[in-house]
């Protein structure tokens, strides 16, 4: 297992909300993946804990920051895990970290990406309502 010295594997007791393999229709004729796809499985990872602390829907409002540290590519092995770092009245905000197992030669668990995204709770007419209490 290779790891870059500042990309720490997530504690073996911490659960991925999300695992998903890129297939040939995800990425460019080389087989790198494309960023778009990586976000939107990003956003549906960070939905999910907000959507659990919001008790129901949830709409993404913000995308506070997203960085791509190393590239993804057809048949790694993503890992999304997802932790609310705030709340707000009607605002949950998300830590996603995307981990790629390579299954090449040997195995090797990468960070390939981390971001913060900002949801809204909202309510059956899709306006934002109050988070209910904990």
């Amino acid at each position: 297992m290779t790891r870059d010295i500042f990309d720490t594997l997530p504690a073996p007791e911490r659960h991925a909300v999300l695992r998903v393999m890129p297939m040939p229709a995800d990425a460019n004729i080389h087989g790198d993946v494309f960023g778009g796809w990586i976000m939107s499985q990003v956003d549906i990872a960070g939905s999910i804990p907000a959507a659990r602390r919001a008790g129901g829907r949830v709409a993404t409002v913000a995308v506070n920051a997203f960085t791509f540290k190393h590239p993804v590519f057809v048949g790694d092995l993503l890992s999304f895990y997802a932790d609310i770092v705030r709340t707000g009245r009607t605002s949950i905000t998300i830590s996603v970290e995307v981990y790629a197992e390579r299954q090449r030669l040997t195995v090797e668990v990468v960070k390939v990406t981390e971001a913060t995204l900002t949801y809204v709770a909202t309510d059956e007419q899709r306006r934002s309502r109050p988070l209910p209490p904990i």
